[in-house]
């Protein structure tokens, strides 16, 4: 599952972005090859793949491939939130959302993973109703989660889970 160290507390690690060298770079690479970032971006060729310390493109798409699976704002920048989710290996500081929840862009996310991971068949509308929460709950059921409706954190992982491509342009 994820990992169990205390996520919530503001990490002491530099922010990163294109052109950042170093150490740092070296574990950001090396988590993004561990949760599979680097499968999800176009052209992947494994035998490109570097582990150099040079946040280059490379490093950049496979930080925003990670940033969409665990619904962070997909900017390529490697600030707390991210790192923080790096460690945990899941989405961090997510809220629980439930039938009535009004965050219609979040709920929109959770659609859309369970339409393209065919849990859900409904609108992609924003309006957790009991289309969504019936499709929650088979995912839930699926992943042997207590069955409740509400996406919560360990619901929220497993949604991250699910795949969903963020290549555009392929």
């Amino acid at each position: 599952m994820t990992n169990t160290i205390n996520i919530t507390t503001k990490l002491n690690k530099a922010t990163l972005k294109i052109g950042s060298q170093g150490k740092e770079v070296k574990e950001l690479q090396k988590l993004l090859y561990t949760y599979g970032a680097y499968t999800l971006i176009c052209n992947y060729e494994p035998e490109k793949i570097l582990v150099d310390g040079i946040f280059g493109e490379t490093t950049k798409a496979a930080v925003i491939a990670f940033q969409d699976r665990v619904f962070i704002k997909t900017d390529g920048i490697v600030s707390d939130k991210t790192w923080r989710a790096l460690y945990k290996g899941a989405p961090v500081d997510m809220p629980e959302v439930k039938r009535g929840s009004n965050n219609v862009e979040l709920v929109k996310l959770i659609q859309i993973r369970l339409l393209v991971n065919f849990d859900y068949e409904d609108a992609i509308d924003g309006s957790f109703g009991i289309k969504t929460e019936l499709a929650v709950k088979s995912l839930q059921k699926r992943t042997s989660l207590p069955i409740t409706g509400v996406v919560n954190e360990r619901t929220w992982f497993e949604l991250s889970k699910l795949s969903f491509g963020s290549c555009e342009g392929c």
